[in-house]
C-alpha cells in the first residue's frame, strides 16, 4: 500500500513538473501562459471579493446571533409581573 502512495506521487509530481516546464520554458508555452494569467487574475479578484463578502456575513451573523442571546437574556431576567397595575402583593 505504501508503495502505491509513492509511485502516485511520483507520477503526480512528473506530471506537475512537466507541465511548469512547459508553461515556462517553451515559447508555446508562454503564449498560452499569456493567454490564462488574465483570467487567473479575474479569478483572484472575484476569490477576494467572495472572502470579503463571507466575513461580512460572519459578522453580520454574530452580530445578529449576540443580539438575539441579549434579548433572551433580558426576557428572562426580567421580573414577572403577577398582579397588574403597579401592585406587587395583594395585600
Amino acid at each position: 500500500m505504501n508503495n502505491s502512495r509513492v509511485l502516485a506521487v511520483t507520477i503526480v509530481g512528473a506530471v506537475v513538473g512537466s507541465v511548469a516546464g512547459y508553461l515556462f520554458f517553451t515559447e508555446s508555452g508562454r503564449s498560452i501562459r499569456r493567454q490564462i494569467e488574465p483570467a487567473l487574475d479575474d479569478f483572484a479578484k472575484e476569490l477576494a471579493s467572495f472572502r470579503g463578502t463571507v466575513t461580512m456575513a460572519a459578522g453580520a451573523a454574530g452580530e445578529g446571533w449576540k443580539m438575539l442571546t441579549e434579548a433572551l437574556d433580558e426576557t428572562l431576567a426580567a421580573p414577572t409581573v403577577r398582579y397588574p397595575g403597579r401592585q406587587t402583593s395583594p395585600f
